[in-house]
């Protein structure tokens, strides 16, 4: 793919965002989903192989009934009520639909078995934009949409709570252990939306700068199996010692930052009188839990089962971009001390 075609399609798969993010206007919002979409299926073909081009296929017809569903829902708004307003969503009828199709685009459980499998087939630069970027419009619309006491969400969120950790179990390829992870963490964020808008929206912010941070390292080493995390250690000891916080931050174990988001949201929940579903999401974090802690041993305290031979990999110079890395690990690790800041922000 040339510098010209790549720029053209990351140029469409900001503005489709960006569209959505401005639009209060159903056909408008729906635009802009369907450019971020078309502008995404190049990337995720341009492989040229079986499995990139199965996961494009399955992307494309995912995302279509879900806009069809979509286009429906506001349709019908429209003939109940007779205005075309996102936030002016109220019958029961559209609603319903309509977080039913955007729980289809972002892969909630349990409309999620799309997303482990198209990761898989992707390649990580593209992985790390379906991972996180993707998730931003669709979501941008379900904080716009007025859900009061929806028990959909709350089901919603706690079924991918518990789906995204159970499926993530016996995983070893690494795509697929993020995609159940995107499950699980987007089921939290659903869970609290109703309730807090903008702690929905700083667990999305941490949950993209912790992905991002794990994505760009296992770019770095081009690590896609567990079983080549055994080597990692051997290869290059510095990223081995980063990884396993990164890991340990998604399973959102404190004093890392992926704790300050799960945090929060259990003390809104125990606030809205919501003791017992906090608590079961408790118990459905344990199973993420388990497979991070996994793939930490996997990384830091297990030898390669081979000797390595020849010139040490890590004496050698890097001809990649390592700022990225070193930005988004330091924000995925070292963020919770802001915590006062951030609560502030949030009530600003």
């Amino acid at each position: 793919m040339t510098v010209i075609t790549l720029t053209i399609l990351l140029f469409a798969l900001g503005t489709g965002t960006t569209l959505t993010f401005v639009s209060s206007h159903w056909l408008l919002a729906w635009m802009g989903l369907e450019i971020s979409t078309l502008a995404i299926l190049p990337l995720m073909a341009q492989q040229h192989h079986p499995r990139a081009v199965e996961a494009a296929t399955k992307y494309f017809l995912i995302q279509a009934t879900a806009a069809a569903v979509l286009l429906f829902a506001s349709t019908t708004n429209a003939w109940i009520s007779g205005h075309w307003d996102i936030q002016q969503t109220s019958h029961p009828l559209p609603l319903t639909l309509v977080t039913l199709a955007l729980a289809l685009k972002i892969g909630l459980a349990p409309l999620h078995s799309w997303q482990p499998e198209v990761l898989q087939g992707l390649g990580l630069n593209t992985g790390v934009i379906l991972a996180t970027w993707q998730k931003l419009a669709p979501f941008a619309i379900l904080t716009q949409i007025q859900t009061p006491n929806s028990p959909l969400l709350i089901a919603l969120g706690l079924a991918s709570i518990f789906i995204g950790g159970w499926g993530g179990l016996n995983q070893t390829q690494l795509r697929k252990v993020l995609g159940y992870s995107s499950i699980a963490h987007l089921g939290w964020m659903v869970l609290v939306l109703q309730y807090s808008r903008s702690l929905a929206l700083l667990a999305l912010l941490l949950y993209i700068i912790v992905t991002y941070a794990t994505f760009t390292l296992f770019i770095l080493k081009n690590v896609t199996s567990v079983k080549a995390l055994f080597a990692l250690g051997a290869k290059n000891p510095i990223l081995t010692t980063l990884l396993p916080f990164l890991l340990l931050s998604l399973a959102s174990l404190p004093p890392l930052t992926g704790f300050l988001a799960k945090l929060l949201i259990l003390k809104e929940l125990t606030k809205q009188g919501l003791a017992p579903t906090a608590a079961l999401a408790i118990l459905g974090t344990l199973l993420s839990a388990f497979f991070y802690v996994r793939l930490s041993v996997a990384t830091a305290l297990t030898l390669a089962p081979n000797t390595m031979t020849g010139t040490a990999p890590w004496r050698l110079m890097s001809s990649r971009l390592t700022m990225p890395i070193s930005i988004s690990t330091v924000l995925a690790v070292a963020l919770l001390p802001l915590t006062p800041a951030l609560l502030a922000l949030l009530t600003f």
